[in-house]
């Protein structure tokens, strides 16, 4: 039976998950760091505010014009090429008399650059993993986000309570450097692919190839639409707090309930066959959807926390739609694909909060959470049946 432990015994994957770990601490500690920063500065919550939204806007931008570069360049080379520039970003934020504008410019910046990262990272995977172990490695990279984010979230606070944010950041400089040294020095070359054309035409062509492949194309929404629903949750918790007469920091439980229960999901799936994780596709997805519906009850915030537990953990149904999407996608154009998706991953999530929170200023935040798991199950429920029925194709290989 494969498992994460598998996976770490491939050679450089040790280097890889640490690499990905200070990685996301760095980006999560950043953002913590600089939220209190120009929130102490300014006294203002809405542009303290702006540092989540500075944060994912820019993924799709540079998803459509940028996911080329994770296939013209070997990917060991951008992965430390990224780090280096995200530590530059924070580096510079620290420089006496930042205005807010250029803080929040520079955490764009960082924006700009994940989604590249993040395409690059499994794309590298894609090459070093055999092809029964990549869903594993990409579900082990779930998870230590996951952790990460819950991680930094907490000890950020502290952290920048105990030395201050400028501190922080200073830390977060150091560990994207690390990240960058254990990715140079402790990792695999891959090959680089073709640079015929221009970053942003290649990008362009490269998303209309893959979005011509019709399985491709359905899987990649399958993996987008699942999320989108079940964000609203999260963009709802302090409203659905004040609703049930609890103090609005018995929100960090929603939060918390639905990390935990993906990392668990992700952890217990991951020693199931290949087989079995496709045959759970679909059950994991109602499961993603379902848990949202039984807010029409106004559950205590302990039970609701324990329905987003379970919610989050059937988005370890990725571990079923991951090698399907492999098998779709032609190697030259992983890069991309990888990129592409995590993009959209990012802005339909936004989408869907800032949805939710619209339908919520007329609709009790219970009534607009139910109704998103309602709409969810039936929305994923009919993208998978065109996912997953349509026949495999392999697209016609092609120098983009």
């Amino acid at each position: 039976m494969r498992s994460y432990r598998a996976v770490l015994r491939v050679p450089g994957m040790r280097a890889v998950y640490a690499a990905h770990t200070v990685s996301m601490l760095g980006t999560v500690g950043a953002q913590v760091a600089l939220s209190i920063l120009i929130f102490e500065r300014t006294g203002s919550p809405l542009l303290s505010a702006l540092v989540l939204v500075c944060s994912f806007l820019p993924y799709a931008v540079s998803g459509v014009l940028f996911s080329s570069m994770t296939d013209r360049f070997p990917a060991r080379r951008v992965l430390v090429t990224c780090d280096l520039l995200s530590a530059s970003c924070v580096l510079a934020m620290l420089l006496p008399g930042m205005p807010v504008a250029g803080l929040l410019g520079l955490l764009v910046g960082l924006g700009m650059i994940a989604p590249i990262f993040a395409g690059a990272r499994a794309a590298s995977l894609a090459y070093l993993l055999p092809t029964d172990l990549f869903p594993v490695g990409r579900s082990l990279l779930r998870a230590i986000g996951q952790t990460a984010v819950l991680t930094g979230f907490a000890v950020g606070g502290i952290a920048v309570a105990a030395i201050g944010a400028r501190a922080l950041l200073i830390v977060e400089v150091s560990t994207f450097g690390l990240s960058a040294i254990l990715i140079g020095t402790g990792t695999p070359a891959t090959p680089r692919g073709e640079r015929a054309r221009s970053a942003v035409r290649d990008s362009w062509t490269g998303l209309q190839a893959l979005f011509g492949n019709v399985r491709l194309r359905n899987l990649i929404l399958l993996t987008w639409v699942a999320p989108a629903f079940s964000s609203v949750p999260d963009g709802l918790a302090v409203a659905y707090t004040a609703q049930v007469g609890t103090a609005a920091a018995a929100a960090g439980a929603l939060f918390t309930g639905y990390a935990v229960g993906g990392v668990l999901g992700e952890l217990v799936v991951a020693r199931f066959t290949p087989s079995v994780r496709r045959r759970l596709v679909v059950p994991f997805l109602l499961t993603s959807q379902l848990p949202a519906v039984a807010f029409l009850t106004v559950p205590p915030i302990p039970v609701a926390a324990v329905l987003l537990a379970i919610a989050g953990a059937g988005f370890a149904f990725n571990q079923g739609v991951d090698p399907l999407i492999l098998d779709a996608v032609e190697p030259a154009q992983r890069g991309r694909l990888f990129t592409i998706q995590t993009s959209g991953l990012m802005a339909i999530q936004g989408v869907g909060i800032a949805l939710g929170g619209v339908v919520g200023s007329f609709l009790a935040p219970n009534l607009t959470i139910a109704l998103a798991g309602v709409l969810g199950t039936a929305t994923t429920l009919l993208v998978a049946r065109q996912a997953l029925t349509t026949a495999p194709r392999r697209p016609a290989t092609q120098v983009l």
